[in-house]
């Protein structure tokens, strides 16, 4: 069946329109605060990215990137060295694989970053960023900042929803002190 030239004008918009309405999946995180985040990962540090680099998983299914850190402040674990940890999302060629509510990270950036081994798509026990963007604060004038600032978290038990810091920001004196308490624990 042939439409007339107005009318198919009208079904494309109407199709089209369509599309933005729908609704675009997302992750959903659970609210963590620093005491979780401290308690629940194995390795916490303040680190610089040295170098990324993206592939294709073992599957071909998911591209990961791999993070080379040079850590300056070990705060909780162990790391007597560089440390490389793998994150879902990359780019390889001219593929982008984008984890809404993932880590976002970038050569010559300074980071707090929360890390643990868990089991990835078609890459088995790695050290990563298990919390996602929450797992990650960027320090910025001696400030750290959440990167799920943007993001909306699912409330936790206690009801929170703001991410440590909120707009502001932590003092990165203050998320160090409080991950060394948490760790004591």
């Amino acid at each position: 069946m042939k439409l007339p030239h107005g009318r198919m004008r009208y079904a494309v918009a109407c199709a089209a329109m369509t599309l933005v309405a729908a609704p675009s999946g997302a992750t959903s995180l659970i609210h963590q605060g620093l005491d979780r985040l401290t308690l629940q990962n194995e390795l916490v540090l303040r680190a610089t990215v040295l170098d990324i680099h993206s592939y294709w998983n073992a599957d071909h299914t998911l591209i990961l990137t791999d993070v080379h850190t040079r850590p300056g402040l070990v705060l909780k674990g162990s790391a007597p060295g560089d440390v490389t940890f793998t994150v879902m999302g990359g780019t390889v060629g001219d593929v982008t694989t984008l984890i809404v509510g993932g880590a976002d990270l970038a050569p010559g950036s300074e980071y707090v970053l929360f890390l643990a081994h868990a089991d990835l798509p078609g890459a088995a026990h790695r050290l990563t960023v298990r919390d996602h963007a929450q797992g990650v604060f960027e320090i910025v004038k001696g400030r750290a900042f959440s990167e799920a600032l943007e993001d909306p978290l699912l409330p936790d038990a206690r009801g929170e929803t703001t991410v440590p810091g909120g707009e502001q920001g932590l003092a990165l004196d203050d998320l160090v002190h409080q991950v060394h308490a948490q760790s004591n624990r």
